[in-house]
């Protein structure tokens, strides 16, 4: 075929195709269908369009009043804190008086000295739980240490053991100690930086509402004997506020008095008689005064000791102790383990036993307090 033909047959086809203006329903490939289009659509019947007008007018107003009501607190806001502003400067060079309850301001000022010795109470407690930490760990690493120095000694395994046994019963003692110091310690927290800052939280609002009497009041006095009736309505409302928390404040400064009495009595006889007991060695009257007080017991840590091997003790000289070491001990002395075999000392170790079990005896030990029924 020759491109003359091939152009004449292209041509034709072209001539053989429908125009695309003849129908606009139709859609051939190769061109866009159209659709029928019209410049008013009607709505669904579901939807109405919302009057304009109506809710046009109702949400302007609604802005403008919630926009009024806003600059009208601002308002009062600003004139409120230069009044009171005013007022506390003036107090203090004294332009100005001010209403003063004698009897409530001593008791504020007792509360807060209050608060302040109990802070450093509570600092000195919380150090001292942290010292007898670190030394319940020294004590703890120390009775591992004499215990792996026991099998790697043979000739000084007895000692090596006493030394573990004791270090670890003093561990013990320690934790039962700590544990009431804790308890101490979060107790008087709480008392301390929640009870009484709820206290002294009311106490702060019913000093502020005092100041914006005192303005009022001055603002009174500073308009000779004609004040307006808006004035004297804000006289009469702050007047309210403040007796009511004055008198809130009043009660709650009872209250508390009565709660920090209870609370502060049963927490000064529990740190008396653990501590007491802990440094006299009674581990009996330790233990009886954490469950008096229904403390959480510590945990108990686990004792990796190898069992005493008493078989090995080298033979020593036999002398019997004197009859009056015995007589020294008391029923409460220290449990902490003591040797075996001490029928078998020699008159030197029998004599330096009976001198150190008298000096660790406590026969004129601090008696142990009681809560009062």
């Amino acid at each position: 075929m020759s491109k003359w033909q091939s152009e004449r047959s292209i041509h034709e086809m072209l001539k053989d195709t429908p125009p695309l203006r003849e129908s606009s329903d139709s859609i051939t490939s190769g061109t866009e269908a159209k659709f029928p289009t019209s410049r008013s659509m009607p709505f669904p019947p579901a939807y109405a369009p919302p009057d304009v007008s109506q809710n046009g007018a109702a949400g302007t107003s609604t802005l403008l009043r919630s926009g009024s009501t806003k600059l009208e607190s601002l308002k009062n806001w600003g004139v409120s804190t230069y009044k009171c502003t005013k007022q506390l400067l003036y107090e203090k060079l004294g332009k100005s008086s001010r209403t003063v309850d004698t009897e409530l301001e001593v008791k504020i000022e007792a509360l807060r000295e209050t608060q302040r010795r109990y802070n450093g109470v509570l600092r000195l407690t919380t150090a001292l739980a942290a010292q007898m930490t670190a030394a319940s760990h020294t004590q703890r690493a120390l009775a591992d240490a004499f215990a792996d120095l026991a099998q790697k000694s043979p000739e000084l395994q007895n000692q090596f053991l006493y030394n573990a046994d004791t270090q670890r019963s003093l561990t013990r003692n320690g934790d039962i100690l700590l544990a009431a110091l804790h308890f101490f310690n979060n107790s008087l927290n709480t008392l301390t930086n929640k009870t009484i800052e709820d206290t002294l939280l009311t106490i702060r609002q019913y000093e502020a509402a005092r100041v914006e009497y005192d303005a009022y009041r001055s603002e009174l006095e500073a308009s000779g004997g004609s004040p307006g009736e808006l004035l004297l309505a804000s006289i009469e409302r702050h007047r309210r506020h403040y007796e009511r928390l004055r008198d809130d404040s009043a009660v709650k400064l009872q209250l508390l008095h009565e709660n920090r009495v209870k609370v502060m009595n049963k927490q000064l006889l529990l740190f008396h008689n653990a501590v007491s007991a802990y440094f006299s060695g009674n581990n009996v009257a330790l233990e009886a005064a954490v469950r008096h007080f229904s403390v959480p017991a510590p945990p108990l840590a686990t004792s990796h000791a190898p069992p005493l091997a008493t078989s090995h003790a080298p033979p020593l000289a036999t002398s019997h102790a004197p009859p009056h070491a015995i007589s020294h001990a008391t029923p409460n002395a220290t449990s902490l383990p003591t040797p075996h075999a001490t029928s078998h000392a020699t008159p030197h170790a029998t004599s330096h036993a009976t001198s150190h079990a008298t000096s660790h005896a406590t026969p004129h030990a601090p008696p142990l307090s009681t809560p009062p029924s």
